[in-house]
């Protein structure tokens, strides 16, 4: 008893020493590296496409799915390194590949160059995500779904500062994509200072005392399989849209990238009051509610022309708001042993998807040469998740009901 005792004010004490509000900063600027390069290759489809470097959309499609591949591949080796390396460690080797990644982009003349620089920044990516989720998730128990809104508040709100950045520099100021891709220089030093000598939490398993073995027997559950399933459908539904906004709407009339800065300034403003909005749908009937609204808003893009884009833009962006954290959210909730490797494997499932709908995307733009066509055929994915959500909430309905 005494030596418990002992423990519990020694992690007490430590839990006193870690700065959550600093770590918290440091973490959403993070996330804005990861932002802005998903905007950044955004804009850069059009300088490396067929008028600019000569790569087809294809080949475009092949050398930016490293991002994703690698964000999954990172995810999958780092979630669990993140129990045994510690948080602060997995961090430090994000800020590596961050920096790796910048630099190649920035010198990148080809597919290979362009293939290397991006499969660099994607392992920084998914380094970022294998360890600041569970980080937040340790630091705010209480509030799992809440913090892990905010936090991603910063993915969309990252996007939304890259897109202007870039229609900015390269659109009204006409200066080189270079300048543009060295702008992530600036959030890359920022979150290196704000983590530099700070204190990090334990992960929630480790403070759990949840054994490697229970971790690796509720990632093979039946509902965490499911849900890993679900997010392939979320995560190409959400990125893979935004990631090829440039060609699905460049018969719109519009700014591509200020449609996407729209998207996402939206889904920055929801996610920023997402603990209500959970409260009252419950994360199965969010979930529902955002696979209707993704569906009609695809359905909606592949016909609007002109100013009406802004409006299906913003069905769209909403039914997307909250897809990615709530996912993340509901397994750190409702299967809580799975740990750091649990989330690691849904945000790897995720990018695992995009970096597979990105190739396809683009082999539907080579034959038809329709962004229109190419939207109806994405709508079906979350006409898929309206019978999967749909389906898992009427069941835990019942399942309540019958308690």
């Amino acid at each position: 008893m005494k030596d418990q005792s002992n423990n519990n004010q020694n992690f007490s004490k430590m839990k006193d020493q870690i700065n959550s509000k600093r770590l918290f900063l440091a973490s959403c600027i993070a996330l804005i590296v990861t932002a802005m390069s998903f905007a950044l290759r955004a804009r850069l489809e059009t300088v490396f496409g067929p008028d600019g470097y000569g790569l087809t959309q294809e080949e475009i499609g092949w050398a930016f799915a490293p991002a994703f591949w690698g964000f999954t591949l990172a995810m999958i080796i780092g979630g669990p390194l993140v129990d045994y390396l510690g948080i602060r460690r997995i961090v430090w080797a994000a800020f590596f590949f961050h920096t790796v990644g910048i630099i190649t982009t920035i010198i990148a003349r080809d597919f290979w160059t362009l293939f290397t620089g991006t499969l660099a920044i994607g392992i920084g990516n998914g380094m970022v995500e294998a360890s600041l989720n569970p980080m937040i998730a340790s630091m705010f128990p209480d509030d799992k779904i809440k913090m892990l809104n905010k936090f991603h508040v910063w993915f969309p709100g990252g996007i939304v500062i890259g897109a202007i950045t870039g229609y900015f520099l390269m659109d009204v100021l006409n200066l080189s994509w270079q300048i543009y891709v060295a702008v992530l220089f600036i959030p890359l030093a920022l979150y290196g200072v704000l983590f530099y000598g700070q204190k990090v939490p334990k992960t929630e398993r480790v403070e759990m005392g949840v054994s490697n073995k229970d971790m690796w027997k509720a990632v093979v559950t039946p509902l965490f399989l499911i849900m890993a399933f679900l997010m392939l459908f979320t995560a190409a539904t959400e990125l893979g849209t935004n990631q090829r906004i440039e060609s699905l709407l460049k018969g719109s009339g519009v700014p591509a990238l200020l449609i996407l800065a729209f998207i996402n300034g939206i889904m920055a403003v929801g996610r920023s009051f997402a603990g209500p909005i959970v409260h009252k749908l419950s994360s199965r009937g969010l979930l529902l509610f955002s696979a209707l609204f993704a569906f009609l808003g695809l359905v909606w893009l592949s016909y609007a022309q002109g100013y009406t884009t802004f409006i299906a833009a913003a069905v769209f962006a909403v039914g997307i708001c909250y897809f990615w954290p709530t996912m993340i959210g509901f397994v750190s909730e409702n299967i809580p042993e799975s740990g750091a490797l649990g989330l690691s494997i849904m945000g790897g499932m995720g990018f695992l998807s995009v970096s597979i709908v990105l190739p396809v995307m683009g082999r539907f733009l080579d034959l038809s040469g329709s962004g229109a066509e190419t939207l109806r055929y994405m709508a079906v994915l979350p006409a898929f998740l309206i019978l999967a959500f749909g389906s898992l909430f009427l069941f835990h309905r019942r399942k309540t009901n019958a308690a």
